[in-house]
């Protein structure tokens, strides 16, 4: 299940709960094509594998939500973009075209 963030509080609970799992997060927006494509490879991946967290953010609907993330873990805003946490902490980020099923596939075994 890929969970909507839509306020800072969710966030909080989501970026905590890397500390206990890997958790994937994905900063979708919602009026890019290379954001739809990016999100399907996103979902592609979390529903061939349900060992770990996942969420998203829509950029534009949930602007201070994005900005908190942003700020919290010290990146710079894209949109298109996916990050892998782990203890809290970006373990890797990548956006735009560079989203594919099988690069988020590699980062995550990277991180087991």
């Amino acid at each position: 299940m890929i969970e909507e963030l839509t306020t800072e509080a969710e966030w909080q609970t989501f970026l905590q709960g890397s500390g206990d799992t890997l958790s994937l997060l994905f900063k979708h927006s919602t009026q890019c094509p290379v954001s739809a494509e990016a999100f399907e490879e996103y979902k592609q991946f979390a529903n061939e594998n349900n060992s770990y967290r996942y969420g998203f953010v829509k950029v534009i609907e949930s602007r201070p939500v994005s900005n908190k993330i942003a700020e919290d873990l010290d990146t710079v805003h894209k949109s298109p973009q996916v990050f892998v946490l782990k203890n809290k902490s970006v373990r890797w980020t990548e956006s735009h075209w560079n989203i594919k099923k099988q690069t988020i596939a590699e980062h995550v075994e990277n991180e087991r």
